[in-house]
């Protein structure tokens, strides 16, 4: 053999020496992400080895895993030689590092270069697809993997799941999993893992069912992802999977423990989830960051400290979920000095610049302090705030009403690059319908179309909010249209505005479009379209809701249960208002005041206050709505003493500062018992200013005690403040007619006319087989006024035939209350109760003639006015006779 030709085997062994080298160097530095392998990429250029697509491809791998997809990038263009290898490793570095789009187009750019692609191609190129929602490039990357021959890959099978799943295409999903011949405990736990990320929580168990029926045997995470459906749904289900774990003798680990206790958190159920942290001794950051967060959703914020200190003791470290767990455990007690010790703990662990741990921070001080400057000094502290720490800031703006701030902020997020979420655009939202910033809101709207978030069901749900608190209820139910889908939230919130609004027909009409779109009615709901029908006092419609509440299973939910203690209350039904008062096991605020209402607008003012009394007995305390109620029952009893007593005690006991209203009442409660001069005293020393009803109300007190100078004097400034309000005019010129100064009450009417005033038109109304029947004062229109005035005649006839006393001088037909009367009379059946609402209180000889109805039939007659509730029976009013009525309300509930 030559010398030459030694010498050439020599390099080439040397040669293949240092490229064997590089590789194992490569391989090392690959499986351990060490950024020092690029050295190798020097002597592969020196040693002529940049042809090799092997190192080259080994390369690449390196540099996606040190430094991104930007240098990937560059190698890759340098590359003289590229396989599916080399194009997958760059595409793959594009899907980690979150640019799915050009990862897209690469894909599209390799199968232009005709280069086939494997089965690992296509998962970067799904994975893609799904991060991005983009369902087309989805289904076409699917033709691929049918085209190229993957379609049998369980791994490519189980990314077109996943895809699938997120893309709410449950179907298509589940007929990929089928078509997988003998499916795993992998690819089961892979399809029930899509779907509870796709939100479809029954399926998953289902689908966990079909799997034990198929004696396919679940592992941990196919438990830890049940476990986390069952949180959407009930705890009894989370319970069963408790009890199958057990059963089928699944080791608790440290990850399984953790998802229990979650579940149990969700629930509030503290003592099964401690009790299953300390079944095992094993524990790490994210089970005593559970073990705190459970005690946080249970508001026990003492027990949440302690946890945190003993995670201490053991040497574990809190993160920054830990901390933001802990600050909202602050938030929920409004303990400001709680967080700011939390937040020392965090700058001396160095959290402070953490954007989960700012956001807490941010929403911690925003609700524990009426000031904002610490919330803002947080906000600036973080380098780089992200949605969620803006959206806090401008949230709590919000909260504390200054919505221009909330405003502003919004566009200094846009103007800083971050985009909203669908809970900054409902937070803003929400600020705009506060202050009625509709120009705002169109503004917002067109933001939202644009970026196409009218799809997201929160956002959609907040503008519809804001539409109707505009009155704009069209525009509101164009945007329900739109929606893509609406839930309970979407209608509850349009028909509680509708409601306000005082259209109450049209709140209970919401509930056909409930109906329609198959959406259930929640405890929420049902109270708001109960509060419309006791507003209306249909009776019929209330006592349906009742009964869908009943079969739905939230019969006993305390929200609707109030609501059916005022609806009944409302419609003169006081034995089902007791009813429902008594099924309540633990009485509110709402249920005491809604039965101290209920009773003093009935006229049986003793019994409002002896609840009123065992309402403070039984331990809750009292607000200043159960004060406005107590005071205005010892104003209609006159009860004075009481009621100066009970003002005064607002203050001094329950620390209750009275507003406007209590003034009024206390002015109501000194004018009905003749104390004038008292009643003025208090005005002129209100610490608020005046408004037009505190004049009303003493004006309405002169009238009743003919004090013509001072009756004079309130009406002087009553108009001055409110000039377009008739019921001055109204109020002084009875108050002249009363005094026998006929010529000045034909001036004020005259005055009244000549200013265009007019008073609202009195009507009354009276509901029969679901269907409200109006009678307005002096109208004729009703089909069946003619059988009305009739029926007027013979009820008169019979009076002046037994000898009532009944002053037959006035025009009858006038009083829309007598008409709806008489119209009961005739169309409901005898012995059933009639109830009639009217806009107004109720004129002294309409109540003397109903009184009298009552005693020439054997019938209960409920006329409920603008002021309070009369049950006529047997020629007496619960207005006049409840003083002294026989009625013991304790003993009725027992």
């Amino acid at each position: 053999m030559s010398l030459a030709r030694v010498t050439k085997l020599l390099n080439r062994n040397e040669a293949y020496r240092l490229e064997d080298a590089c590789l194992r160097i490569l391989s090392l530095c690959n499986s351990q992400s060490l950024t020092e392998g690029v050295y190798v990429h020097s002597p592969v250029i020196k040693l002529g080895l940049q042809d090799n697509l092997f190192l080259n491809n080994n390369l690449l791998c390196l540099y996606a895993k040190c430094y991104g997809a930007e240098r990937v990038r560059y190698f890759f263009d340098e590359m003289p030689y590229r396989d599916v290898v080399s194009w997958t490793g760059l595409l793959s570095a594009y899907v980690r590092s979150g640019e799915h789009d050009e990862a897209l187009e690469l894909f599209d750019s390799m199968i232009v270069s005709g280069q086939s692609p494997n089965e690992f191609t296509f998962l970067s190129v799904l994975s893609a697809c799904s991060d991005l929602g983009k369902f087309d490039d989805g289904r076409r990357t699917q033709a691929y993997v049918i085209k190229f021959g993957f379609e049998s890959s369980p791994f490519l099978c189980s990314s077109l799941i996943d895809f699938y799943a997120k893309s709410g295409c449950t179907e298509e999903a589940c007929s990929i999993f089928k078509a997988i011949d003998n499916g795993d405990t992998i690819s089961w736990t892979i399809m029930i893992s899509s779907l509870t990320q796709a939100q479809k929580w029954s399926l998953a168990l289902k689908h966990y069912i079909d799997m034990t029926n198929a004696r396919v045997p679940p592992n941990e995470f196919t438990l830890v992802k049940l476990l986390a459906a069952t949180c959407f749904l009930d705890l009894n289900y989370g319970k069963l999977l408790h009890a199958h774990l057990i059963m089928l003798g699944i080791r608790l680990s440290l990850v399984l423990k953790t998802a229990l206790v979650d579940m149990y958190s969700k629930f509030q159920a503290v003592d099964d989830a401690i009790k299953v942290s300390k079944q095992t001794p094993q524990y790490d950051v994210l089970l005593w960051t559970s073990v705190i967060s459970c005690f946080t959703h249970a508001s026990k914020v003492k027990e949440a400290i302690a946890a945190l200190h003993e995670m201490k003791i053991f040497g574990f470290v809190p993160n920054n979920y830990t901390y933001s767990i802990i600050l909202k455990a602050c938030s929920t007690a409004l303990s400001l000095d709680l967080g700011k010790q939390i937040h020392s703990w965090i700058i001396m662990t160095g959290l402070e610049d953490d954007v989960c741990v700012g956001s807490a921070l941010i929403d911690m001080y925003m609700k524990c302090s009426h000031l904002t400057r610490d919330a803002l000094r947080v906000f600036r502290g973080i380098t780089s705030p992200n949605v969620i720490c803006w959206t806090s800031l401008i949230t709590g703006f919000a909260e504390h009403g200054f919505e221009e701030d909330s405003f502003e902020t919004f566009e200094h997020m846009q103007m800083a690059g971050v985009q909203p979420n669908s809970f900054t655009i409902s937070t803003i939202l929400r600020a705009c319908s506060t202050v009625k910033a509709y120009n705002h809101t169109l503004k917002l709207h067109g933001y939202i179309i644009k970026s196409k978030l009218d799809c997201d069901i929160v956002v959609g749900n907040a503008l519809v909010d804001a539409y109707a608190a505009f009155g704009m209820v069209d525009d509101a139910w164009h945007v329900i249209g739109r929606m893509s889908h609406r839930d309970t939230i979407t209608y509850t919130s349009l028909a509680t505005r509708i409601n306000q609004m005082g259209h109450h027909e049209m709140a209970l009409d919401v509930i056909t479009h409930m109906y329609n779109d198959n959406v259930k009615m929640d405890g929420f709901s049902l109270a708001n379209f109960l509060s419309a029908s006791a507003a209306l006092a249909t009776i019929a419609t209330g006592k349906q809701l009742h009964c869908c509440a009943v079969k739905s299973g939230l019969g006993s939910s305390i929200s609707v249960l109030n609501s059916l203690i005022d609806l009944y209350w409302k419609c003169g039904c006081e034995t089902d208002a007791y009813k429902a008062f008594g099924e309540i096991s633990e009485p509110d605020i709402v249920s005491w005041n809604s039965l101290i209402s209920g009773l003093a607008s009935t006229g049986y003012v003793s019994s409002a206050l002896s609840a009123f009394e065992d309402m403070r007995l039984a331990g809750s305390k009292p607000d200043s709505v159960t004060f406005l109620l107590a005071i205005s029952a010892c104003s209609r009893g006159g009860l004075v003493d009481l009621g100066l007593e009970y003002f005064h005690s607002m203050k001094e006991k329950y620390d209750i500062v009275p507003q406007l209203d209590h003034y009024v009442c206390l002015v109501d409660l000194l004018g009905r018992a003749g104390r004038l001069e008292d009643a003025m005293e208090v005005i002129v020393t209100l610490p608020f200013t005046p408004d037009s009803l505190i004049y009303k109300t003493l004006l309405g007190a002169c009238k009743f005690h003919r004090n013509i100078p001072l009756g004079e004097d309130m009406a002087r400034r009553g108009i001055e403040l409110d000039p377009s309000d008739p019921a001055f005019y109204v109020l002084l010129a009875k108050l002249y007619d009363d005094s026998g100064r006929s010529e000045l009450a034909m001036k004020t009417r005259r005055l009244m006319k000549e200013r265009g005033l007019r008073t609202n038109l009195e009507q009354s109304w009276i509901e029969l087989r679901n269907k409200v029947h109006i009678f307005i004062a002096g109208d004729r229109s009703h089909p069946q006024i003619n059988e009305v005035h009739e029926k007027m005649e013979s009820i008169i006839a019979e009076f002046k035939c037994r000898g009532y006393l009944y002053e037959d001088r006035e025009d009858y037909s006038y009083h829309s209350e007598k008409l709806a009367v008489a119209f009961g009379l005739l169309k409901t059946p005898s012995g059933v109760p009639i109830r009639v609402s009217k806009n107004m209180r109720i004129c002294r000889k309409s109540h003397d003639f109903i009184k009298l109805v009552t005693q020439l039939v054997d019938r209960e007659i409920i006329v409920r006015d603008g002021n309070r509730i009369h049950a006529f029976k047997k020629g007496e009013c619960s207005c006049n006779a409840g003083a002294a009525a026989n009625f013991l309300w304790k003993e009725t509930i027992s």
